[in-house]
């Protein structure tokens, strides 16, 4: 009988959202800001976590990817405390790309829109540009 998720699935996401908590309150400590924790995967046995995270402030990245690394003992113990599991799997950090990627992409798709609208301007509203006008005579609904 197939399930939409895993045991190791739901412990990810389970992962994910204690690991947001304590950083919300720790990373503070750190100096760090506008961390967000975006996945975690856990492997099947549930021994490792990789742990992805975004910064918005790209010029913190190693900083924060550092102290993430020198924390995740302590994050771990934390884990342990907060979830019912037999053995807490060993976290991993990661930097997620995705969301700089997702900035780049809305920059270019805006930069061709500017493009766009100054190689092909639309008519003017009165009536100026090459698009067909109703004859004035014509009631609205036939418009």
């Amino acid at each position: 009988m197939p399930q939409g998720f895993g045991r190791h699935q739901r412990v990810a996401e389970q992962i994910r959202r204690e690991i947001a908590d304590l950083l919300r309150e720790e990373i503070r400590q750190a100096g760090i800001s506008l961390l967000t924790v975006t996945d975690c995967e856990v492997t099947r046995d549930l021994s490792y976590a990789r742990v992805f995270y975004s910064i918005l402030n790209a010029e913190e990245r190693e900083r924060a990817q550092g102290w993430l690394d020198s924390a995740a003992g302590h994050l771990r113990t934390e884990l342990a405390h907060r979830m019912r599991l037999r053995s807490v799997p060993r976290l991993s950090f990661h930097y997620d790309p995705s969301i700089e990627h997702g900035m780049q992409m809305d920059a270019l798709i805006s930069a061709v829109r500017r493009q766009d609208d100054t190689q092909n301007p639309e008519p003017s509203p009165d009536g100026d540009g090459d698009a067909p006008t109703a004859d004035p005579g014509t009631p609205k609904a036939e418009r």
